[in-house]
């Protein structure tokens, strides 16, 4: 799991007030920015785009492949809708570039966002980054299959490496 700095982010939020941002790499739309200019951005430039949690991921389907990273916005840490969309954008789509959760994210939360394909974080601003890293290696193993082992059985978590090893 990557934690994001805001001042250390390479990817640049357009300005709310451009309704139609210029290419740049690694700019960050939001989802009516990216509608406005989806069909002209060019290809090799890496974009990322912010969808809200009730956003239907299937109208993502067909520009997954030009997007280099999806952020997931949890307003409050009791909504568990964008999981859902992690888990979309991971089984179903496959979506290979990074998935990163923002909003009201606590620590509690990073084992199962882990499971739900997240792979990067952005901690509300009270969370600490030490306890986040330990909640992530708290479970050994889980019951239940997720974006990383879709077996239904009991798999130790990390299992497949030591396999590979």
């Amino acid at each position: 799991m990557k934690f994001i700095h805001a001042p250390n982010d390479p990817w640049q939020r357009a300005a709310d007030d451009e309704v139609a941002p210029l290419p740049a790499a690694h700019r960050l739309l939001s989802w009516a920015q990216w509608q406005a200019v989806r069909t002209t951005w060019p290809a090799g430039v890496p974009v990322g785009v912010q969808v809200a949690n009730d956003t239907d991921i299937e109208s993502l389907e067909a520009d997954l492949p030009r997007l280099g990273l999806v952020v997931l916005h949890f307003p409050k840490w009791t909504d568990g809708r964008a999981y859902s969309q992690a888990r979309l954008l991971r089984s179903r789509y496959r979506f290979a570039g990074q998935v990163r959760a923002i909003g009201e994210v606590l620590v509690d939360m990073l084992p199962l966002l882990d499971r739900s394909g997240v792979d990067a974080v952005q901690l509300r601003a009270d969370q600490d980054e030490a306890a986040a890293r330990r909640a992530l290696d708290f479970f050994n193993g889980y019951y239940q299959g997720d974006v990383h082992d879709n077996r239904p059985l009991f798999v130790r978590r990390n299992a497949h490496k030591e396999a590979v090893s």
